[in-house]
């Protein structure tokens, strides 16, 4: 998802609903629900609490839609509300706790323009990266999927979590270094060919993402 600035459209749905249009407040949901189930997915790793959370998210945002400041931009508020009850979701589970400054930006679940078998691949490409992800700390992945996935920058992930930019570029080159120690590990085939580990070749499975990985 790229970053986007409030519309004159989102303005209007914002007052209607404050005055009790529901159907405002609708149109609000449906322009925000895949964006918030992503990051729900993303930071819960489970696609049924993903949803459960991404509906508690705007529960909140009704409630609290009295609050949002017309100056920020919406869709940082709306995610802020989404990745604060992920974390609050982690804690209770009780959740233990490449030149990689290049590390890519990562591409949608899966590309509508793809052929089927394309699909499978990069589903399954998909799965194993997500399940890599579970295994950072939630506060290092929270920013990551908000700088990679969501294409924030820095100063609106610094609105959205609250953390200084010194605070956020630390927490964001550790977890960077963190993902990609785990991607040499687990699935080197998800590195970028250049950061493979040296005298790794390439398996059949990896020869079929070979052009999706140049994409990074």
């Amino acid at each position: 998802m790229a970053t986007r600035a409030t519309t004159e459209q989102e303005i209007a749905w914002v007052r209607a609903a404050l005055n009790g249009d529901e159907a405002a407040f609708t149109a609000l949901v449906e322009a925000y629900a895949t964006p918030v189930y992503n990051l729900c997915y993303r930071m819960l790793g489970d696609p049924v609490e993903a949803e459960d959370a991404a509906q508690e998210t705007f529960v909140r945002l009704y409630r609290r839609l009295h609050t949002y400041d017309q100056k920020r931009k919406f869709s940082s508020w709306v995610l802020a509300i989404a990745s604060h009850h992920c974390i609050d979701r982690l804690r209770r589970r009780r959740l233990k706790k490449v030149s990689i400054e290049e590390l890519p930006p990562w591409q949608p679940l899966v590309s509508q323009r793809a052929r089927p078998e394309e699909i499978v691949a990069e589903r399954d490409r998909d799965a194993r990266l997500q399940a890599l992800l579970m295994e950072l700390p939630e506060e290092y992945r929270l920013p990551l999927v908000l700088h990679y996935w969501y294409g924030y920058s820095y100063d609106e992930i610094c609105e959205i979590t609250g953390l200084s930019l010194s605070a956020l570029k630390s927490r964001l080159h550790r977890a960077r270094h963190r993902l990609a120690k785990l991607m040499r590990e687990k699935s080197p085939d998800l590195l970028p060919p250049q950061a493979r580990p040296n005298g790794k070749s390439a398996t059949p499975h990896q020869h079929q993402n070979e052009h999706q990985n140049e994409s990074f």
